[in-house]
């Protein structure tokens, strides 16, 4: 079976394919509450062969496999949605249920590639009686930027050769760089309550604690490395303001390109935080949530990725489609646009007005397109990992948009979730192929985390040392 007929047998599940993440979009389900989208992954796997495993302590997650021996291909499938983003397919704010979840970040169609890629490649093994063994790995809670971690800790991905993942954006690339690595914890400050006019003297504002710990971080900005950021909410306030709030809580994201670097600022901000409820005489305790690390590079796995992205051909787009895509971006600042439009031309040599349809020269420098964060940053340094991403929305919208919901709906996203499937099998069937490039990108693995080696954040938390 050539690589052409695997991709033509693929292109015979799009019909499937489109309809699993569809169900995914029209039921969308936020961090930590995906149960029918892992059960709906549980039914369509096991309807074609695979053998279903959950993990320890997840009903969300789960593990689909067929097929026996090495290499063990992990295929990264995720499915949560965003609160708040509920949207139509339609080119103006719309919610489906005010206040609802949406799929502003393309999880539906990340999922949907996932699944596909994973059909073709256990045909691919039926058909040749190859060994080796394909996983599609339901990862719940990417967005709270937690699952993989909490996975990596239960150990599911300890006897995996090499995994594959894909996210959506506005571009078509093989990833060498992305993800900013995180930290997510949480500061509860606690005081004491009194009338606060009738004896503020004997009170505590656990919300003054706060403040001043917020106008702190914003000082500490100052001093950190130029391209970290931190970000926060305050999640409990107090209630009327005749009491002196006994209780508040701010919540924090620190995140830096690097992992260490994350660690040293988050160590500096609870410095802050203590700061506060020395000068208020409240106490604070710090709930550590989760951490993540960057996206760790593999050249070998970039470059096979890159080169099935060249094979595969990027997607062509309807006079439909793309009027969709144009009337999606007029809520959108037009010099952004302009802006966006130049500087992806400058990656790929297309100038794409509404949808890019170039592909990343890799000799051209580009640094980070994707500076959010991910739990695949961890996955990649525990095995090697194939990232990359294709244009799933217009140029010029963000993630977590309800232009990235509508977009993540409609043909357009799930042209791109196709294009993403063909990827992965062409870069799978190649692996399975040459078990050279799996040994090559597993020593390249052990190289670069030889003087850093990963560690589990739910295991070490946050040192004050």
């Amino acid at each position: 079976m050539t690589k052409r007929e695997l991709l033509e047998f693929l292109q015979s599940l799009e019909d499937e394919v489109t309809g699993y993440s569809q169900a995914l979009w029209d039921h969308p389900e936020t961090a930590g509450q995906e149960m029918a989208s892992a059960d709906l992954s549980r039914q369509m796997l096991s309807k074609h062969g695979f053998s279903i495993r959950d993990v320890p302590g997840m009903d969300n997650a789960l593990i689909a496999e067929f097929g026996e021996g090495a290499p063990v291909i992990a295929i990264l499938g995720e499915y949560d949605a965003l609160p708040g983003l509920s949207q139509a397919r339609v080119a103006e704010k719309k919610p489906l249920i005010s206040g609802g979840p949406g799929q502003g970040c393309g999880h539906n169609l990340l999922g949907g590639a996932a699944f596909g890629a994973a059909l073709a490649l256990k045909e691919y093994l039926v058909q040749e009686s190859l060994s080796g063994t394909v996983r599609f790995y339901g990862c719940p809670e990417e967005e709270s930027l937690s699952g993989k971690v909490k996975m990596l800790k239960a150990g599911v991905f300890s006897d995996c050769d090499i995994a594959l993942s894909w996210h959506p954006l506005t571009i078509n690339a093989a990833l060498n760089e992305a993800f900013l690595a995180n930290n997510s914890v949480k500061f509860r400050f606690h005081g004491r309550t009194a009338h606060a006019a009738f004896a503020p003297d004997k009170g505590r504002s656990a919300l003054d604690a706060v403040e001043l710990m917020n106008v702190g971080a914003n000082y500490l900005r100052e001093h950190i490395t130029s391209d970290a950021r931190m970000h926060y909410t305050i999640t409990e306030t107090g209630g009327v303001p005749n009491i002196i709030p006994d209780l508040a809580e701010s919540w924090y994201y620190v995140r830096a390109p690097r992992r260490r670097d994350v660690e040293d600022i988050s160590k500096r901000l609870m410095n802050v935080a203590e700061g506060a409820a020395m000068m208020t005489d409240t106490t604070v305790e710090e709930d550590f949530i989760c951490g993540t690390y960057e996206f760790l590079p593999n050249d070998v796995l970039f470059g096979v990725t890159h080169q099935n992205m060249e094979e595969v051909g990027i997607p062509e787009y309807t006079p439909e489609e793309l009027a969709f895509a144009k009337e999606l971006q007029k809520a959108l600042s037009p010099e952004a646009i302009r802006a966006e439009v130049t500087r992806t031309a400058s990656m790929t040599g297309r100038e794409d007005p509404v949808i890019s349809q170039g592909l990343y020269d890799p000799e051209k420098p580009c640094g980070n397109m994707v500076n959010g964060s991910s739990e695949v940053g961890d996955v990649s340094w525990n095995i090697p990992t194939s990232l990359f991403v294709t244009a799933t929305w217009p140029v010029g919208v963000p993630p977590h948009t309800w232009q990235a919901t509508a977009a993540s709906g409609s043909s357009i996203g799930y042209k791109a979730m196709h294009y993403a499937a063909r990827i992965m099998t062409g870069i799978g069937y190649d692996l399975l192929n040459n078990p050279t490039l799996v040994e090559e990108a597993n020593q390249e693995l052990q190289v670069r985390t030889r003087e850093q080696p990963y560690v589990n954040s739910l295991d070490a938390g946050i040192s004050k040392e």
